[in-house]
């Protein structure tokens, strides 16, 4: 353990601000269950199947803004300030290009909704919840951008600054609007959505104006408004983007359709499988933490050609992801008789939430896993393997194993569950040895 040590200490320094942002979003998707389920069980199954579907766009979205990291960390490494303001402009309309891409497809499933096997009484919940999200993705993706480039720089304590005062203000905005606190109209689970709009509305014009408009960034803006967006780092980030993008919104998919086929077997089912994705997520956004500083680190080391220390924050990034993951299920099945009981009363869905707790205690390994090594792909810009990796888990082992438990073998929503596991631990070794290769190469 001793070679590993220090990396412990950096990593742990560089990813804690990038947990605790991502804690407050696992606090925001808490509140935002919690508040939707005591509004209604209804309103609680439509913001499961919405959310879930909204998983994937942002999912696929944060993954194309992940392409910047590895460009910045490297380019950090080497001191380039010129080319990481460079890497900076051209993200923009890189992440424009995307988000318009992206609505795009989700305007598409919008106008489909009704073919979607869901319970027809919920579909007039989601119609507006589901065009407040999509009006706000674009806004989600600028900020991302200036977030990659922060944490590649490795200051990640703006980000997560940012992050926790969006949550606030989402959670003090979901109490007004959901409720109708204040003298504002009570307006529900379309509340909500308003809600999400308004803080990342607020969180990208705050980073916006925090770069360009205050000196904390001046080595970076005196460089950015000299560059131009040029074809050679767009395509460079194109090239990393798209990958990342596939690779996570293949894993993501896998949870999004799952919804449909949980759909099929009710709004108690679907409400169920709400909870636990808003529960998993809790450590999945811990070991995203871990995982970014792992890109962060190995992009760091890698800019440098030091090969050694390269592979030595991966593996260190693993071993807090392991400690995490840990911690966090000793805690989630002290808790498991409660979880149900803190989104709605409904002892359908608390019967449901009980028996979906082993597959996703299940998963935890593999989902440590195939964050860990990923993230160490990332960061060495070997990312166009994993999408094919991605295929074979998602599509071919998670949704097919997840319907065969599920229906064929008529297991219901603890096997459609069950296919979580053996995608993502699938995913993990086929990461870890990719990374393995690149070791022995």
């Amino acid at each position: 353990m001793k070679p590993y040590s220090e990396h412990y200490s950096t990593l742990a320094r560089v990813g804690l601000p990038i947990v605790i942002g991502q804690l407050g979003i696992i606090i925001l998707g808490f509140a935002d269950t919690i508040m939707v389920g005591q509004h209604s069980t209804d309103e609680l199954g439509a913001a499961g199947f919405v959310n879930n579907m909204f998983n994937l766009a942002i999912i696929f979205s944060t993954g194309f803004s992940y392409g910047l990291t590895p460009v910045v960390g490297s380019n950090y490494g080497k001191q380039d300030f010129a080319a990481v303001s460079r890497a900076l402009k051209n993200s923009l309309p890189a992440n424009t290009l995307i988000a318009l891409f992206v609505c795009l497809c989700m305007g598409m499933l919008y106008l489909n909704l009704e073919h979607l096997g869901q319970p027809e009484e919920l579909l007039p919940l989601m119609r507006p919840y589901y065009l407040t999200l999509l009006a706000s993705l674009p806004f989600m993706l600028w900020f991302n951008a200036f977030k990659q480039f922060a944490d590649g720089i490795t200051d990640t304590r703006t980000s997560m600054w940012i992050l926790l005062g969006g949550n606030v203000l989402n959670i003090v905005g979901n109490l007004v609007l959901i409720f109708g606190l204040c003298g504002f109209p009570e307006l529900g689970l379309f509340g909500a959505g308003l809600s999400t709009l308004i803080s990342r509305i607020v969180m990208f014009a705050a980073f916006a104006i925090l770069f360009f408009c205050t000196p904390y960034y001046n080595r970076y803006k005196q460089h950015f408004f000299r560059q131009s967006v040029n074809r050679n780092d767009f395509r460079q980030l194109n090239r990393l983007g798209w990958p990342i993008a596939l690779q996570m919104g293949m894993e993501t998919a896998s949870f999004s359709l799952s919804a449909i086929m949980m759909g099929w077997l009710g709004v108690a089912a679907l409400a169920a499988h709400q909870i636990m994705c808003t529960v998993g997520t809790l450590c999945f956004m811990v070991y995203y933490g871990i995982g970014a500083a792992i890109t962060i680190r190995v992009s760091y080391f890698h800019g440098q050609g030091d090969r050694a220390n390269v592979h030595r924050s991966a593996n260190a990034g693993f071993h807090l992801i392991l400690l995490s993951g840990l911690v966090a299920c000793t805690v989630i099945v002290l808790l498991r008789h409660q979880l149900s009981g803190w989104f709605t009363d409904s002892s359908e869905v608390d019967t449901i939430v009980l028996s979906l707790i082993i597959p996703m205690l299940l998963y935890q390994f593999g989902d440590g896993m195939q964050v860990a090594f990923a993230n160490a792909l990332r960061g060495i810009a070997d990312v166009k393997p994993m999408m094919l990796y991605a295929f074979i888990a998602y599509f071919l082992i998670s949704l097919p194993a997840g319907y065969l438990f599920g229906f064929v073998l008529d297991m219901g929503s603890v096997g459609v569950w069950l296919g979580f596991p053996l995608g993502l631990t699938s995913a993990g070794l086929m990461f870890y040895m990719r990374f393995r290769k690149h070791a022995r190469s």
